[in-house]
C-alpha cells in the first residue's frame, strides 16, 4: 500500500512556473523561451516585443514572472516596470538587459522591478535569478549588492556615483539617444513626445550637467553612451546568456 502510495506521488505532474518574456527582437526571444522551456519547473506562457503588449497579455495570462528587456519600440522596460506596479504589487519583474548595470539597475529596483541581470551573464545566473525571485527575493550582482550597501552606510560622497545619477529616467534615455547621434526630432518620434519636450529635457540635461551649450551636451553624450549598445543595434552578437 505504501508503495503505491509512493509511485502515485511520483507521477503526480509538476507544477511549473510560467515566465513572459518581453523583448523587441525576436532572436532573443527565442533563444531565452529555449532556455526555460528546457527546465523541469519553468515554462514561458507568451512573448510581447512592446510594453503595450506585454501589459495586455499579463492580464489575461497570468505569468508567474515577466522578464523585460530596457530597450524596447515605444515605452522602454523601466516605464512597463512602473505601469505594472501601477496595477499590482505582487506581480514579480526581472530586466534582463545589455544596459551597464552600474547605470540601470538602481533604477530598475526603484521602479519596481525585483532584479536586475546583463545579458552578458552566463545562462546559469539567470535561471538562478528567476528562482531566486519567485521565492520572493531580490537578485542583482553581487556588485551592485556591495554598491547599494555602500551607499546605504554611508560611503564617502560620489564614491560609486557619476553626474548621471542625478538624471530621472527619461532624462538619461534621452541623453543616451542623443550619444547615438539622434536628432531632436527623431528622439521625439522614437519616445512618442513633442518637439518642445525632448528640446526641455535637453535643457534639464544641459543644467545637470553643468554644461554650456549644445555642442558640450552632444560630446557628453557620446563618451557617456559609450558604455551602452546602440538602441537598434542587433543584441545577439554580444549575448553569452543565450
Amino acid at each position: 500500500m505504501e508503495s503505491m502510495t509512493l509511485k502515485a506521488e511520483r507521477s503526480l505532474p509538476i507544477t511549473k512556473n510560467k515566465v513572459f518574456v518581453v523583448d523587441d527582437h525576436p532572436i532573443v526571444r527565442e533563444g531565452i523561451s529555449q532556455l526555460i522551456n528546457r527546465q523541469p519547473d519553468l515554462t514561458v506562457c507568451g512573448e510581447a516585443e512592446e510594453a503595450h503588449a506585454a501589459l495586455k497579455a499579463a492580464e489575461t495570462l497570468n505569468p508567474d514572472i515577466l522578464l523585460v528587456d530596457i530597450s524596447l519600440n515605444g515605452p522602454d522596460g523601466i516605464e512597463l516596470v512602473k505601469s505594472i506596479r501601477a496595477r499590482t504589487a505582487s506581480l514579480p519583474v526581472l530586466i534582463l538587459s545589455m544596459h551597464d548595470e552600474s547605470l540601470y539597475a538602481e533604477r530598475a529596483l526603484r521602479a519596481g522591478a525585483n532584479g536586475y541581470i546583463m545579458k552578458q551573464e552566463a545562462t546559469e545566473k539567470l535561471l538562478v535569478a528567476i528562482r531566486k525571485i519567485l521565492r520572493n527575493e531580490v537578485y542583482v550582482s553581487d556588485r551592485i549588492a556591495r554598491e547599494m550597501l555602500q551607499q546605504f552606510v554611508g560611503a564617502a560622497p560620489g564614491s560609486n556615483r557619476t553626474a548621471i545619477g542625478v538624471l530621472s529616467d527619461r532624462e538619461l534615455e534621452v541623453l543616451l539617444l542623443i550619444g547615438q547621434g539622434h536628432a531632436t526630432r527623431q528622439i521625439a518620434e522614437e519616445l512618442h513626445l513633442s518637439v518642445k519636450t525632448v528640446e526641455t529635457y535637453q535643457a534639464h540635461l544641459k543644467q545637470k550637467l553643468m554644461l554650456r551649450n549644445a555642442r558640450e551636451l552632444v560630446q557628453y553624450a557620446i563618451r557617456a553612451s559609450g558604455t551602452w549598445p546602440a538602441r537598434q543595434q542587433p543584441k545577439s552578437n554580444a549575448q553569452s546568456i543565450l
